[in-house]
């Protein structure tokens, strides 16, 4: 394997180890596949390149055009010149892309969904390094400067993660920056020679290998050691990524941990108080704070789905789904935390309607829940919020209209889950006339009449027959019942998500509610266009049902809810201006965060992206179709390195190299519009081409000084070598071409004219094929 061949793959493999960093800040990684193969293209653009004996400013220019033509393919086909050439049309498409991209990144958490844009700019990056990367090292040979980049790449990977990456990105980007380090030094080596030593001598070479590679290994090792050595340097670049917190936890919120850290919370034996609550609202026994709402199942547990945030705004949007025609009430509350409750998210009710907390705070519009930023938690913090008390009548749940396509994403459910799941929601929802009504008998089912008990000691379950299970051991906690609860909904079309938060605290004397970890809890919230997202309570012995939720016990009961309720919605005055709703408001709209329906095409493919084998033989084609009208180009320039590059100094290579020189001046002439004659002498073919490219004095005399070295190795006795003929071809090349004008020289290197030998050297060997075969025949 040649020098530059390994510097070339260690170069790839440093600038995709590196990468890696990034994989953590999304969350699917089918953008480092695409990244992959890019990289490699580029590389091995840029290896042809320099074969061809290309100047170092032209590899890194070919590079750069072989990488936007990739970008090109990969977000812009549809505007691209043959899916590939990118014109101005695939140009503002990569721009739109980039734009939007970046807004993501402000908008979304980590780790945040593969949107176009964010594809771009991972994939855009990761090429921009890999060219910083392969230029200093290979095309310039500056192997040690090219850590600079890397670690920006790695640095932009550590700031944007919320809790630091983790210890193998960075033992993986070192290694990649080692090994590029490893292959420039033994091509650094290799240019004094092979280094031959005595018995039980060692070679300088080896020697100075195994100092680096020492060297190396200890300065991994300090960069290792030295966050755990020195405690006061707070937390570093490889900080590893913690576990998400849950009603008590301290970290970004990963729905994973927040369930377990739920059921522990559940078990924990010292009891204590995590919120105190003081509210002007007189229904404390209805006063659940959601944390957070899990809105994607697949199969195994439900999570949070990646969504843009704002910045707090003074007045929230008006929540999803609910009309003009529900009563409501708005409350306010002032929370305050304990100072070891360390939580990313603001507990609230739901639905808020605006927050003031201190500190670097952000709006989910769609979940409608707030946000803090890396260094903000709930410790020891009060915040005041002001919610709704919504306070829906059967009539209007049960005559909901169907929800809308927007919703569709909320009523799925994977092919993983058994179909018992759906079949059990059937048979309990017997005789139901309606959404409403199998909602409620869901949850009179699991609550009352099926005979379920409540288990804090069950094990919440992470595969897709958990929820069967427990449907038929019929013992769970509030994880299981909300869970199995909200799966069942959407098996019979009703949009459900889970909210993990806590349950009602305990009222004290002072007036105020204190909730304790044991609060911890997990429930179902069911979508009723015109209502919105509207609370259940299917676990025995645990929170309070909704009076709205309750099924009528005689006939002629009433079908608005308690009096109490009736009498506080009477004394409130309305809330402000909330609009009619159907399933986006104007202020989503505004805040551009309605959700967007899902396109069936892309639901059947599954997305992530061009396939393997398709992205392979699409992006080889179009490298083709790049290169193919380059050709006549390339192979030109490849042919006149050749021509006038270094030589052997015996006599025997003084004619082939004269000629090679004299053939190249008579090609690049003909380029140019000279064709050459040869039924010329070289003297005549020189005054040809004076006369042609009325050349000065000085041009013309290096012109006939190469016509002379030609006829002295063709004709004298014994060749004598000639100095300066390369270089005098090239001041000849250079007045030749400043002779001329634009449109000519762009022929001259798009079209060069004398690669039409090419053509006659292909001619001529498929004659001399068809002769020997002829023969052969004979």
């Amino acid at each position: 394997m040649g020098v530059r061949t390994r510097m070339t793959l260690a170069s790839v493999a440093a600038t995709l180890l590196t990468a890696t960093a990034l994989l953590p800040l999304i969350d699917r990684g089918s953008w480092y596949p695409r990244a992959f193969l890019a990289v490699l293209l580029t590389a091995g653009v840029g290896a042809a390149a320099r074969r061809l004996s290309m100047p170092r400013p032209t590899v890194v220019a070919v590079q750069l055009v072989a990488s936007l033509a990739l970008l090109s393919f990969y977000f812009a086909r549809q505007q691209a010149v043959a899916w590939l050439l990118p014109g101005p049309d695939a140009v503002r498409r990569l721009a739109d892309l980039a734009g939007q991209g970046v807004r993501d990144v402000g908008e979304y958490t980590t780790p945040a969904p593969l949107t176009d844009g964010i594809a771009l700019l991972l994939i855009g990056g990761v090429l921009v390094i890999a060219l910083l990367v392969d230029a200093l090292a290979v095309t310039y040979g500056l192997a040690a400067p090219t850590g600079l980049p890397l670690l920006a790449l790695y640095s932009v990977a550590a700031g944007l993660s919320d809790e630091g990456t983790h210890w193998f990105t960075f033992c993986a980007a070192a290694a990649g920056y080692l090994a590029l380090l490893l292959a420039d030094g033994r091509e650094r080596l290799t240019r004094w020679g092979r280094a031959f030593g005595g018995a039980g001598s060692v070679s300088p070479a080896r020697s100075g290998q195994r100092t680096g590679r020492r060297i190396g290994a200890v300065a991994l090792g300090v960069a290792l050691l030295a966050p755990v050595a020195l405690p006061s340097l707070g937390g570093s670049l490889m900080a590893g990524a913690g576990s998400g917190d849950g009603p008590g936890g301290s970290g970004p919120v990963d729905s994973v941990d927040l369930l377990v850290e739920l059921r522990d919370n559940l078990n924990e034996t010292d009891d204590r108080t995590a919120l105190t609550v003081r509210t002007t609202s007189r229904r404390t026994d209805d006063l659940y704070l959601r944390i957070v709402s899990l809105d994607e199942f697949d199969g195994k547990t439900w999570e949070a789905s990646p969504r843009r945030t704002v910045d707090l705004p003074d007045r929230f949007p008006t929540p999803p789904g609910l009309g003009l025609q529900v009563d409501r009430r708005e409350v306010t509350s002032r929370i305050s935390a304990a100072g070891w409750y360390r939580q990313r998210h603001l507990p609230m009710p739901y639905p808020a309607t605006w927050a003031d907390a201190v500190g670097d705070w952000r709006l989910d519009p769609v979940g409608m829940t707030v946000i803090g930023g890396r260094k903000d938690t709930t410790a020891d913090k009060s915040w005041q919020v002001a919610s709704l008390e919504v306070l829906p009548t059967r009539e209007q749940l049960a005559a909901a209209p169907a929800p809308g396509p927007e919703l569709r994403n909320l009523t799925e459910l994977p092919a993983s889950l058994p179909e018992e799941v759906g079949e059990r929601a059937r048979e309990v929802t017997k005789g139901s006339r309606n959404a409403y009504e199998q909602a409620v008998a869901l949850q009179e089912w699991f609550s009352r009449t099926g005979n379920f008990s409540y288990d804090t000691q069950v094990e919440v379950g992470e595969d897709s027959r958990a929820i069967t299970r427990f449907l038929r051991d019929r013992k769970g906690f509030c994880i299981h019942f909300s869970f199995a609860m909200a799966s069942m909904a959407r098996s019979l079309g009703i949009p459900a998500r889970v909210a993990v938060g806590f349950a009602p605290g305990s009222e004290q004397g002072d007036g105020s509610v204190e909730v304790t970890l044991r609060d911890a809890h997990a429930w179902p919230e069911l979508y009723f266009e015109g209502v919105g997202w509207t609370r259940f309570e299917p676990t025995p012995t645990r929170g309070t049902q909704p009076e709205y939720t309750r099924p009528e016990t005689a006939p002629g009961a009433s079908a608005r809810p308690s009096e109490a309720a009736v009498e506080d919605t009477a004394s409130a005055e309305p809330s402000a201006r909330p609009s009619a709703s159907v399933s986006c408001t104007v202020e989503l709209k505004r805040l551009d965060a309605c959700p967007e329906p899902t396109d069936p095409a892309l639901v059947a493919d599954g997305g992530g992206g061009p396939r393997w084998p398709g992205t392979l033989l699409w992006t080889a084609a179009g490298l083709a179709a790049l290169l193919l009208p380059l050709t006549p180009m390339l192979w030109r320039l490849r042919v006149r390195a050749l021509r006038l590059g270094a030589h052997g100094r015996g006599e025997a290579d003084v004619l082939p190299h004269t000629l090679r020189v004299w053939r190249e001046l008579t090609d690049s002439a003909w380029d140019l519009g000279l064709p050459p004659d040869d039924s010329l002498t070289p003297r005549r073919a020189a005054e040809r081409i004076v006369r042609g490219g009325r050349l000065d004095p000085a041009t013309a005399e290096a012109v006939h000084r190469v016509a002379s070295a030609v006829e002295q190795v063709l004709y004298a006795p014994r060749a004598r070598a000639a100095p300066g003929l390369a270089a005098d071809v090239r001041g000849v090349c250079a007045v030749l071409r400043g002779s001329v004008g634009r449109g000519t020289r762009l022929r001259a290197l798009l079209a060069p004219r004398s690669a039409a030998r090419v053509r006659w050297a292909l001619a001529s060997w498929m004659a001399g094929v068809r002769s020997r075969l002829s023969r052969r025949a004979a």
